[in-house]
């Protein structure tokens, strides 16, 4: 069954957990409106494959910036610098990991209170903090800004 929790101002939908296959796969579906961005990150403990389903994403990987639509898959190999930000009033992807990013979400997410995103407000210095020590922690390192 899937699980629908409130992760920043995003809603995220676990729709598999790694505890439910023997492959640790997470399938997760994101949804954010525009302007949510994630700063420039790496993953060095697996590889993020995302799947365009509403909405344009423009994603930063290494030094290139591609703009992807409804249908486009990308995977962004571990260890590889990338960044993404919602340029479409509102975007829905899947994301597809082996990782820890699944627990890393676990930490910080709240269960959805309601169908929707939750409140869009900007997030304080401590909740930024939180996601920077959760991220650490689940081998996902920051690296600079999120893609313009």
């Amino acid at each position: 069954m899937a699980e629908a929790l409130w992760f920043a101002t995003a809603r995220l939908t676990i729709h598999l957990s790694q505890k439910d296959n023997a492959n640790r796969l997470s399938l997760i579906e994101h949804h954010m409106a525009e302007g949510f961005a994630v700063p420039l990150h790496v993953h060095h403990d697996e590889d993020e494959s995302f799947y365009i389903l509403q909405g344009e994403v423009r994603m930063q990987i290494d030094n290139e910036v591609r703009r992807l639509a409804p249908g486009d898959a990308l995977t962004v190999s571990g260890g590889t610098p990338h960044s993404f930000r919602i340029v479409s009033p509102e975007a829905r992807f899947l994301s597809m990991t082996t990782g820890r990013f699944e627990a890393m979400i676990r930490r910080l997410a709240r269960p959805a209170q309601n169908e929707g995103l939750p409140l869009q407000a900007e997030p304080t210095d401590e909740e930024v903090a939180a996601v920077v020590a959760a991220c650490a922690a689940h081998g996902i390192e920051f690296q600079g800004p999120a893609v313009a």
